[in-house]
């Protein structure tokens, strides 16, 4: 029978306590981010309607900015890696935000919108690599899936807040044409981002070496191996999953849903991935990663009933299903990271993994968008496909882990 594990000494309560507060401010700055861009997401499929794009484009742009924000990961996560200077990366993505989603609001075509859209991406390629590294040091000390899941639902708030502050701007000009509404919109979202940007600069002051909570541990795999077959298996999770312009563009084209309410039904996918990632967190830490071969089979349903919804209950529910596979997503694939690979790696482990996350949604996105045009139900069944062919992978990768 294996002895209990003893009980934590007080300096230990006192490191977990530090840990803790790191991932709730550094959840606080990413409350207030994705209040700024994910409040742009939810209005940017309309958006580009509006300035004439078409579905294919719409498909094309959503993933070519997923694409830019998750390839060049490759690079910041090395610079991460070799500079240490995660901290000014972190900044000067955030700072980014500032100039590329309210300029949305001047795009006079859909291309300039496009272009601004890509921007922002590059502003959290910049720091993605950095700021998952900064948290998976606290993370690591206090149970990665739990304290990944907090930061992702503090994300959601920020996430939720933003659509509804976007519902509140295109109300209050009601009586202006739709594409000044949306312009509008996006002057708004100017509010969050110099929060943002302000509240990084004070965590950056106040936990200036986060690296130091993480305890020397042995890692459970390294670049070759489960890591390998884990990265197949998020790239095919990728690219069956729709951007959420793709998602907006269906609801607003079949009016299957009045178009002033698609940015409270982002919202609402918003809330429920918030709850999808705390719920999701605590099973990672309990089962650790075969947890996302149930969150891909969950996945899977989204494209049925968004995509060939008969009514707007049956698109909110495939609004909902979306929602809690991105909350999986989100709060596990970082979790696995940070348990599978050492610190001094995790940066340049950030960076591969989600530069090719990236790669397979822009060529999901892409394809998804182009048979949307010509056969709907062909393109629910790729996108089913490709999700369910993940699920077995992520549990071998599991297994794998465990036999470490």
């Amino acid at each position: 029978m294996s002895s209990p594990a003893p009980a934590a000494t007080d300096d230990e309560k006192r490191v977990r306590k530090i840990a803790g507060a790191f991932v709730l401010m550094m959840g606080t700055v990413s409350l207030f981010g994705d209040m700024t861009y994910e409040g742009a997401r939810s209005l940017t499929g309309p958006y580009f309607q509006l300035l004439g794009a078409s579905a294919a484009a719409v498909g094309f742009a959503a993933g070519l900015g997923e694409f830019v924000g998750y390839a060049l990961r490759l690079v910041t996560g090395w610079i991460g890696e070799k500079t240490h200077a995660y901290w000014a990366l972190v900044v000067t993505g955030y700072a980014i935000n500032l100039v590329a989603v309210p300029g949305l609001a001047f795009a006079g075509n859909w291309q300039a919108a496009v272009a601004l859209l890509v921007l922002e991406r590059l502003g959290k390629a910049i720091r993605s690599p950095a700021r998952s590294t900064l948290v998976s040091y606290a993370a690591n000390r206090a149970g990665a899936g739990k304290m990944f899941g907090i930061e992702e639902a503090m994300d959601q708030i920020g996430a939720v807040a933003g659509p509804l502050l976007c519902t509140l701007a295109i109300a209050m000009a009601s009586d202006q044409p739709a594409l000044t509404q949306y312009q509008d919109a996006f002057k708004w979202l100017a509010g969050p981002a110099i929060a943002t940007l302000a509240l990084v600069l004070l965590a950056r002051g106040k936990f200036p070496k986060p690296e130091t909570l993480e305890q020397p541990r042995p890692p459970l795999a390294s670049f070759g191996g489960g890591f390998a077959l884990y990265a197949v298996a998020a790239g095919l999770l990728a690219f069956g999953f729709s951007d959420w312009a793709l998602v907006a563009f269906h609801a607003a084209k079949t009016s299957a849903i009045d178009v002033k309410w698609l940015p409270a039904l982002y919202s609402f996918a918003m809330g429920v991935d918030a709850a999808a990632a705390l719920v999701f967190g605590r099973l990672f830490d309990r089962f650790g990663i075969g947890t996302l071969g149930v969150a891909a089979l969950v996945s899977a349903g989204f494209a049925p009933l968004v995509f060939l919804a008969p009514n707007a209950w049956v698109l909110l529910l495939g609004a909902a299903v979306w929602a809690v596979s991105m909350g999986a997503q989100e709060s596990i694939f970082k979790a696995a990271i940070a348990v599978l690979v050492p610190k001094e790696q995790r940066s340049r482990a950030y960076g591969i993994f989600f530069a090719l996350f990236g790669l397979t949604w822009w060529l999901g996105s892409t394809a998804l968008g182009y048979l949307y045009q010509r056969s709907l139900g062909t393109m629910v069944i790729v996108s089913v496909a490709a999700q369910v062919a993940a699920a077995p992978l992520f549990w071998i990768v599991a297994r794998k882990a465990r036999s470490a």
